[in-house]
């Protein structure tokens, strides 16, 4: 054959492959540029706001049955200090290192013996171990703390995770910030936040693109409290479609350079 009319033939290939890669990535880049609807936080303020009605931060929990308490005492009587900080009574007290709240709702500490804890908050039971404490110690102070308070965050997060109550309260927000924030394809608009209240599941959809949840009773979470964030469905479609024409595109292009270069040694 002769070599023009070769030629004439791969430069034909070649053409067609540039247009068809070509015309493949404007598709590609229009998929990639199409609007989709924001999310982001507080979508609802525009100007300077005040926020009114807020949740009280101070509302103290009450420790209740199966709570798991880390108590610690301490007074001028340091080498006796030691013997109060651990229960007397083997499963009452020593697991994770702590004073377990029995089913009748009391602890046992050394000397003492039974302390009423159920209904209490963590300052009313030091105050009232620091009274029985006072004819055995010298000016105890007595720290009281809940070691097993936590609520989990699952679903479109970066970190899933059971995260550790530290203090009295934590704030839907600061429990998905500890959570790596959520994802792109989250919804901010319809997150779920699972309650036990004695033996029921109370569910709600709260909404973080609106500011409103600062007052809401379910901006606080409780201990055992799960919070589930859903997933955005368009976008997490879009973002599927877009990952299956991408792949598509890489092997359609890896075929189509197989082919010009047979087609190129074949008329060379």
């Amino acid at each position: 054959m002769d070599k023009n009319i070769k030629s004439g033939i791969a430069n034909k290939a070649y053409r067609k492959f540039a247009i068809i890669s070509v015309f493949a990535g404007i598709i590609l880049l229009m998929e990639s540029c199409a609007p989709t609807k924001p999310s982001y936080y507080f979508k609802t303020i525009q100007k300077d706001t005040t926020v009114t009605g807020m949740v009280n931060r101070d509302l103290e929990s009450k420790i209740s049955k199966g709570d798991l308490l880390k108590i610690v005492i301490t007074s001028l009587s340091r080498e006796e200090d030691a013997i109060y900080n651990v229960s007397p009574v083997a499963g009452s007290g020593s697991r994770e290192g702590g004073f377990a709240v029995e089913q009748d709702g009391n602890i046992i500490v050394h000397k003492i013996g039974q302390v009423r804890a159920i209904g209490l908050t963590r300052k009313e039971l030091a105050e009232e171990l620091k009274k029985s404490l006072a004819p055995y110690l010298k000016d105890p102070v007595v720290t009281v703390q809940y070691i097993n308070h936590k609520v989990t965050v699952m679903g479109e997060v970066e970190r899933p995770a059971v995260i550790n109550m530290q203090e009295e309260q934590i704030s839907v927000l600061d429990a998905l910030v500890l959570s790596g924030d959520v994802k792109k394809e989250a919804r901010r608009d319809h997150i779920m936040v699972i309650r036990e209240e004695g033996n029921e599941k109370k569910v709600k959809i709260i909404n973080l693109e609106d500011h409103s949840i600062f007052s809401s009773p379910w901006y606080y979470l409780q201990p055992n409290d799960i919070v589930y964030v859903l997933p955005d469905e368009e976008k997490r479609q879009k973002a599927e479609r877009r990952a299956r024409f991408q792949s598509n595109f890489a092997v359609a292009s890896a075929s189509i350079s197989l082919l010009v270069i047979l087609i190129d040694r074949i008329f060379r």
